[in-house]
């Protein structure tokens, strides 16, 4: 098999992973609560990354760094997992899966305003005309289905989902900055989180023992939210003879993880959610066709 072709398989799979995702989540979410299911998330991703190190002779590896580089690790750790999760998964505990996970999704819009100051690039009509797109489809999403009622039915819920994609945005921004390798820094960041998470989980709520399902869906989406999923996207990217590409067809995940939330969940998709969806897809293209039209000129 081509180096092109093992690309697009190692994508494949990452998709039809995420896609599943937000069904796991929710189902976790029966079991556990979001307290624990931040937990349980983390510790299957520390020991999957761990035993990747471990397979490929690099365990020493992210303890190979300075002082400050632990401090940073420390720093990123607190914003993701524990800040980003802790918010994603409250915001999964209010609102239905097909709600919550295209809110989530609007993070790359997010990420290019937080990074225009960065980039020291001003704000553009196509830019102002993406965010536009975006609202429209959080607005059509939020609705769930009743758009002429001008109403939430989980207002916090909805400020949850879509402030999550803000603080992946920031976590985005400052971990671009650190030139270590992507797995150990991962794998150092989500061990360090457990200074935040176990205090907090310890404090809020009152631990208890895990029913079997709780645990094995907990596992599950430890393992292809970030662990193993997060591995085989690096491997896609790497293989690539075109980054653009295959970065790309990672939009149609959110659209496969509407057939297994109705399928497996039993959610009636709403109109609204679909339409909502694709404006906000179109308002992420439209910006990144913007953007590789500004860098051929």
């Amino acid at each position: 098999m081509k180096q092109s072709e093992k690309s697009y398989l190692y994508a494949g799979l990452t998709i039809l992973f995420w896609a599943t995702i937000a069904t796991a989540f929710k189902i976790s979410l029966r079991y556990v609560n979001y307290v624990e299911l931040v937990l349980y998330c983390s510790i299957t991703t520390i020991i999957i990354l761990f035993f990747i190190l471990l397979f490929q002779g690099r365990l020493k590896e992210p303890f190979r760094i300075t002082p400050r580089q632990y401090l940073y690790s420390l720093i990123l750790g607190f914003i993701n997992p524990f800040a980003y999760y802790l918010i994603l998964f409250k915001a999964y505990s209010l609102l239905p899966a097909q709600v919550a996970q295209p809110l989530n999704f609007t993070w790359p819009i997010v990420l290019t305003f937080l990074s225009l100051p960065v980039l020291k690039q001003p704000v553009t009509a196509k830019n102002i005309i993406a965010l536009f797109l975006s609202f429209i489809g959080v607005y059509l999403i939020s609705s769930e289905g009743t758009p002429f009622d001008f109403a939430f039915a989980e207002p916090l819920g909805v400020l949850l989902a879509v402030g999550s994609s803000l603080i992946w945005s920031a976590y985005w921004l400052i971990n671009v900055k650190d030139q270590r390798d992507d797995v150990a820094k991962i794998f150092l960041n989500f061990l360090f989180s457990l200074v935040f998470i176990v205090p907090y989980w310890l404090i809020f709520t009152e631990p208890t023992m895990p029913s079997l399902e709780g645990i094995l869906a907990s596992v599950y989406s430890g393992a292809f939210e970030m662990g193993i999923t997060f591995v085989l996207w690096l491997k896609a990217l790497r293989m690539a003879k075109s980054t653009a590409i295959v970065s790309n067809l990672i939009y149609l995940a959110p659209f496969f993880s509407l057939i297994f939330i109705q399928s497996i969940l039993g959610e009636q998709i709403h109109v609204t959610t679909i339409i909502g969806l694709i404006m906000i897809v179109s308002g992420i293209a439209y910006q990144e066709i913007y953007k590789n039209k500004a860098y051929e000129v």
